[in-house]
C-alpha cells in the first residue's frame, strides 16, 4: 500500500500513485522493515529535481520494479526541502563512499537506519558502465539474504566513521573571527579562481555564486578593494545576459550546464532569486548600475508574480520540466522557456522576430536541443531601440504565457521564505516600491501565523496555511530572523525585531555547545545516526553562518553581549576554512567583514512621515558600511535599545551612527550621513 497520499510535501505527492509502496519517513517504516526482516530503501529528492522525475517515469513507474521493490524492501520515500537533516546525513555517506553526490539519492538501510550501498540516479538498463537500477536492487537482495554479517560491518564502520567526525578541531582555540589579513587571504583566494573570461568561479557546471558576491561587495565597502568589485560587476553583468537570467519574465534558474552561463538547468528556486535579488539590489547601492538596478527589480516582480502563495507567503520553486505542447503529454526541460527561429516568426512577424533573434542569440542551429534556442542578451553594437525592444519582449512574454507552464512546488518554507523577505523589504525600500515591502510583510505575518508556536518554536514548512510536522532547523531560524530584522529596519516596526530575538533565543538554547559549535538541528529533534552539522554554505548560507550573521546583527541593535559573543565564537569556523574553501563560506566571510566594521549602528529618530526623517533613513539603508543595522522611531521610543535616549537635535530628526553603542555626534544632513556610511 503506498502511504503517500495523505502527506503535504508537493514532491511526495508527485509519487502517491506510484505502484511502490511508499512510506513517509517515520518511525513506522523502519518497524515494518525489522518486521520483515528486510532493508530499507531510501529515495531522497525534490519536486523540480529534474533527475528524480526521470528515474520515477523510468523505475517507481514500472509495475515489474515496483513489484522488486515491494516484496524485499520497505521503501521510504524523503522530500530533502522538508527534511535537510534526513538528506544531509545520508548525502554524507554517499559523498565519503562514492566521492560524489546529487539528486535522485538512493541509499540502502539497516532496519535500525544504517546505510550500507549508497547511489543517485540508476538507470532502466545498464548505461555507460553504471548498472541498472535493477541489478543494484538484486545485488542489495541477494546481499541481504547470503552475506548479512558483510552488511552489517559495513553499516558499522560508516556508522562509527561518521560518528567520528567533529568539526571542534577545526575551530582556533581562541574561536574568533578572522583579521583583515585573512580576509585579504580570502580575497586572493577567489581571484585565483575567478573566470575572468566568463565571471564567475570555477568551470562547468557553474552555479550563481550569491554569497560570495556579498563578501566582495563588503570587501570592496571596507576597503576600496577594486578588485573585489570587478569580480562582482563581470560577474552579475555575465549572468543578466545569459541564459541562466529569464529574458523574458525575469528570475533565475538553478545553474548553467556550463562555464558561459548560456545553458541553465531550468528549474527556478525561491532561495536563488532571493539570494540574487539582494545582491543585485546591493550591487546598484555600491555603484548605481541601471543593470543591476533592473534585474533586481525584475527579480522581486518574478517571485511576487510567479511564487507567491494565496497565504501571502512564497512558494518553494518552479519545475525544470513541462509539457512539450505536442499533444503527447511529454514533459521536456526547458520546453516553457526555449525558442527556434520560426516561433519568433509565428509571435513577430519577419521584421521583429529578425530584430529579435539577433538581440537574444536565437540561431538555427540553437543553443539547446532540437534546434532551440535559451535567451540570452549579449551586448549590442550601437544603440538599441528600447521602445522596439519592449515591444517584442511583452509580445513574446505574452506568447509564452500559452505555453504548458512549469509545475510548481507549492510549499513555504520557513528559511527561504526569510531570504526573500530581506531581500524584497531593501528591494523595496531602494527603490520607492511599497508593493515589495508589503509583501515581505505579508509573508513574514505567516511565518509568525502559521509556523511558530506559543513557544517561539518553528515549523520548517506549511502548505494551503496548514504546518508541516516537521521542525525548524538551524537555518530556518537563522534566516527568519535575519528576515525580520532587514524588515524592522526598512520598516521602523521594532516587533519584528523581537521576534528576531524570539528565534535567536532559541539558536542559543537549542542549537549552540558550550565551546560556540553550532548544530543543524535542535538538541530536542529527532535522533538520526548522526546529529547533522555542516558550517559550509551551499546553494544558500550554512545555517551556521545564517546565525552569526543574525546574532551579530541582533547584538548591534540591543547592545547584547551575549548574542555578540556567539556570533564571533561561531565566527571561528570562518578562520579556519576562510583561506582553504573562499568559495564555500561565503556568507561566513561577508559576516567576517561585518564584525570587523563594527558593524555600524544606525539610529534615525524623527516624527513618523516627516520628510526630513524619511530622507535620513534613506541615507542610512543606502550606507555601504558592511552589515550596518538601522532601527528607526519616534522620539522618546525605546522599543528598540538602539533608539533608547536618542533625543531630536534642535527640534530635528537625527541620526546616530555607533559602534556597540558609542555614538558620534548626530547628524541632520542626510548628505552627511552618506558620507559616514560610504554610501
Amino acid at each position: 500500500m503506498n502511504r503517500l497520499a495523505g502527506v503535504t510535501s508537493p514532491y511526495l505527492l508527485q509519487h502517491a500513485d506510484n505502484p511502490v509502496d511508499w512510506w513517509p519517513w517515520s518511525p513506522e517504516a523502519f518497524e515494518e522493515a525489522r518486521r520483515r526482516d528486510v532493508p530499507v530503501l531510501l529515495s531522497v529528492g525534490y519536486s523540480a529535481c529534474h533527475w528524480c522525475h526521470v528515474m520515477a517515469h523510468e523505475s517507481f513507474e514500472d509495475r515489474a520494479t515496483a513489484d522488486l521493490i515491494n516484496g524485499n524492501f520497505v521503501a521510504v520515500k524523503v522530500d530533502r526541502e522538508e527534511r535537510p537533516d534526513v538528506d544531509s546525513v545520508y548525502m554524507e555517506a554517499v559523498q565519503a563512499a562514492t566521492g560524489q553526490g546529487g539528486w535522485p539519492m538512493t541509499v540502502f538501510l539497516t532496519p535500525d537506519a544504517e546505510p550500507f550501498y549508497f547511489g543517485t540516479y540508476f538507470p532502466p538498463e545498464p548505461r555507460h558502465g553504471m548498472p541498472s537500477f535493477g541489478q543494484i536492487l538484486e545485488g542489495v537482495r541477494s546481499a541481504w539474504a547470503d552475506r548479512r554479517d558483510e552488511v552489517g560491518e559495513v553499516a558499522g564502520r560508516i556508522v562509527a566513521d561518521l560518528a567520528g567526525r567533529s568539526l571542534t578541531e577545526s575551530l582556533p582555540a581562541d574561536r574568533r573571527p578572522p583579521l583583515p589579513e585573512e580576509l585579504h587571504g580570502a580575497l586572493m583566494g577567489l581571484t585565483r579562481e575567478f573566470d575572468a573570461v566568463n565571471g564567475g568561479f570555477g568551470g562547468a557546471p557553474k552555479f550563481p555564486p550569491s554569497m560570495v558576491l556579498e563578501f566582495l561587495l563588503r570587501h570592496h565597502a571596507r576597503t576600496g578593494s577594486a578588485g573585489a568589485l570587478e569580480m562582482v560587476q563581470a560577474t552579475c553583468a555575465a549572468m543578466a545576459r545569459g541564459g541562466i537570467y529569464d529574458q523574458l519574465g525575469g528570475g533565475f534558474a538553478r545553474y548553467a550546464v556550463d562555464a558561459t552561463w548560456t545553458v541553465p538547468h531550468f528549474e527556478k528556486m525561491l532561495y536563488d532569486n532571493a539570494l540574487l535579488c539582494r545582491t543585485y539590489a546591493h550591487l546598484w547601492r555600491s555603484t548605481g548600475s541601471d543593470l543591476a538596478r533592473r534585474i533586481a527589480v525584475e527579480t522581486a516582480d518574478f517571485m511576487v508574480r510567479e511564487l507567491r502563495t494565496e497565504q501571502g507567503g512564497f512558494a518553494s520553486a518552479l519545475d525544470a520540466d513541462s509539457d512539450d505542447g505536442s499533444g503527447t503529454g511529454r514533459h521536456v526541460e526547458g520546453a516553457y522557456y526555449v525558442w527556434t527561429p520560426e516561433q519568433l516568426r509565428a509571435v513577430l512577424g519577419e521584421e521583429d522576430a529578425e530584430f529579435a533573434a539577433a538581440r537574444f542569440g536565437v540561431t538555427p542551429e540553437g543553443t539547446f536541443e532540437e534546434g532551440a534556442s535559451v535567451l540570452q542578451l549579449p551586448d549590442a553594437d550601437g544603440p538599441v531601440d528600447a521602445d522596439r525592444m519592449a515591444s517584442v519582449r511583452q509580445r513574446l512574454l505574452a506568447a509564452r504565457e500559452e505555453r504548458p507552464r512549469p509545475g510548481r512546488d507549492d510549499k513555504v518554507v520557513a528559511s527561504w521564505n526569510g531570504l526573500a523577505i530581506a531581500a524584497l523589504a531593501e528591494t523595496g525600500a531602494y527603490f520607492d516600491r511599497p508593493d515589495l515591502i508589503q509583501a515581505a510583510t505579508d509573508a513574514a505575518d505567516l511565518l509568525v501565523r502559521v509556523h511558530m508556536d506559543w513557544q517561539a518554536r518553528l515549523h520548517r514548512t506549511s502548505r494551503d496555511g496548514t504546518p508541516g510536522a516537521n521542525s525548524g532547523v538551524l537555518e530556518d531560524y537563522a534566516d527568519v530572523a535575519e528576515g525580520f530584522l532587514t524588515l524592522a529596519s526598512v520598516t521602523g516596526e521594532g516587533v519584528w525585531a523581537e521576534f528576531a530575538g524570539f528565534f535567536l533565543d532559541t539558536v542559543l538554547l537549542q542549537f549552540t555547545t558550550e565551546d560556540g559549535a553550532l548544530y543543524d538541528t535542535a538538541a530536542d529533534a529527532e535522533a538520526l545516526i548522526r546529529r547533522p552539522q555542516d558550517p559550509t554554505d551551499n546553494a544558500t548560507p550554512s545555517g551556521w553562518t545564517a546565525a552569526a550573521g543574525a546574532l551579530l546583527s541582533y547584538a548591534a541593535l540591543t547592545g547584547s553581549e551575549l548574542h555578540r559573543d556567539a556570533a564571533e565564537r561561531a565566527l571561528g569556523i570562518v578562520t579556519a576554512l576562510g583561506g582553504r574553501a573562499p568559495r564555500f563560506i561565503g556568507w561566513g566571510l561577508a559576516v567576517a567583514e561585518a564584525a570587523l566594521d563594527g558593524p555600524r549602528e544606525v539610529a534615525v529618530v524623527g516624527p513618523q512621515g516627516d520628510p526630513a526623517t524619511t530622507a535620513l533613513h534613506r541615507a542610512a539603508l543606502l550606507g555601504t558600511a558592511p552589515g550596518a543595522v538601522v532601527a528607526l522611531g519616534e522620539p522618546g521610543v525605546d522599543e528598540v535599545p538602539l533608539l533608547k535616549d536618542r533625543p531630536l537635535v534642535d527640534g530635528r530628526p537625527a541620526a546616530y551612527v555607533c559602534r556597540r553603542f558609542t555614538c558620534e555626534r548626530p547628524t541632520t544632513d542626510p548628505e552627511e550621513l552618506t558620507e559616514r556610511l560610504g554610501g
